[in-house]
Formats: C-alpha cells, sequence, structure tokens
C-alpha cells in the first residue's frame, strides 16, 4: 500500500505552477499541481489520457478554444492529443492523473513554460 496527500508539504510558487509527484503506481501516476491565482499552463496536450480532479479553489479549463469552469470537487477526463489549457481563478489544486507511459517531467516542462 502508497498513500499521499493532497495538503501534506503543500507549496505555491510565485512564479509558476507548482508541480509533484504523489504516488507512482504500476498503472499511474498522481501528480498535485499547486497553482496560484493568475497562473496559467500554456496550451499543450499529452500523448495519452488524463483525468484532472479540482481539489481545492477554480480554474478555467480550456479545450480546443472552448473554456469550461471547473470547481472545487469536479473531474474531468480528456483522451490523448487535445490540446488544452488552464488558468487559476483562484488559489488551486489540481490532481492529475497520468497514464504509466506518460512522465511528469513533461508536465513540469509545461509548468516552466507557462
Amino acid at each position: 500500500m502508497k498513500t499521499a496527500s493532497l495538503l501534506k508539504d503543500l507549496e505555491y510558487n510565485d512564479q509558476k505552477p507548482a508541480v509533484k509527484v504523489l504516488l507512482d503506481t504500476d498503472s499511474s501516476r498522481e501528480i498535485r499541481i499547486a497553482m496560484k491565482k493568475g497562473q496559467v499552463m500554456k496550451e499543450h496536450k499529452t500523448p495519452y489520457p488524463i483525468v484532472v480532479e479540482l481539489f481545492e479553489g477554480a480554474i478555467n479549463f480550456g479545450v480546443n478554444g472552448e473554456v469550461h469552469t471547473i470547481n472545487k470537487g469536479d473531474l474531468l477526463s480528456l483522451e490523448g492529443d487535445i490540446p488544452h489549457d488552464l488558468k487559476a481563478e483562484e488559489d488551486s489544486i489540481v490532481r492529475l492523473t497520468l497514464s504509466k507511459s506518460d512522465t511528469a517531467e513533461r508536465v513540469k516542462g509545461v509548468a516552466e513554460g507557462s
């Protein structure tokens, strides 16, 4: 059994979204993205499907040019190769579930490029 917490050791970065791997399992990677209000992750895409849970806050989630507001407790799934972007409307904590074939480094690269 492995355990993790979305709140333990939570740190926001003033310059860019803070990305941290919480769990690395046989089938997935669970990532926490802490975003301060106004921070963005510019349009990008992943080669694999993802699941996004908004644990805290509010995010504008853009998909193919259409903006969807997601709020605390909301879940969404997205197939691979679909352009999307995020903007934090409040300080927010995002839980991102990646395929085991995907990498946390790719997510960190997106956050750093924002």
